[in-house]
């Protein structure tokens, strides 16, 4: 039986790892075994920061919604129950495409909610 010399495949295997860490620097990208491990750290990051970055824009989403809401004199919190009793379906990723790019659309938004909330929420504080 023949004998099975693996070199061919170690290469290929070593060279793939450092096509992956091209990009790193220093010994992250020259050496086999400090690519490995970045390589093996990078991709659980990766990992991770796919579901973080969900959550990520959902708030930059309602900082940008709550920022315009209240230069058309709403909160954010009134906004969202008004849309939602108004019966508008637009979600946070919609309604701050609006306020950045579409400030009349999202006014005209902010009034449909004004008008759905009941009136005693719309009043200010009495002190």
């Amino acid at each position: 039986m023949a004998r099975v010399k693996r070199a061919v495949n170690a290469h290929k295997k070593r060279r793939e790892i450092l096509e992956q860490a091209s990009g790193y620097r220093g010994q992250r990208s020259r050496l086999y075994r400090k690519a490995k491990e970045q390589t093996l750290h990078s991709a659980t990051y990766n990992y991770r920061d796919r579901k973080v970055r969900k959550s990520d824009f959902r708030r930059l989403w309602i900082q940008r919604i709550n920022a315009a809401a209240r230069a058309n004199g709403m909160t954010y919190n009134r906004l969202i129950q008004g849309l939602g009793l108004a019966g508008v379906e637009v979600d946070r990723r919609m309604l701050a495409e609006l306020a950045v790019n579409d400030a009349p659309a999202f006014a005209a938004l902010v009034e449909v909610a004004k008008g759905a909330l009941p009136k005693d929420v719309n009043a200010p504080a009495a002190s």
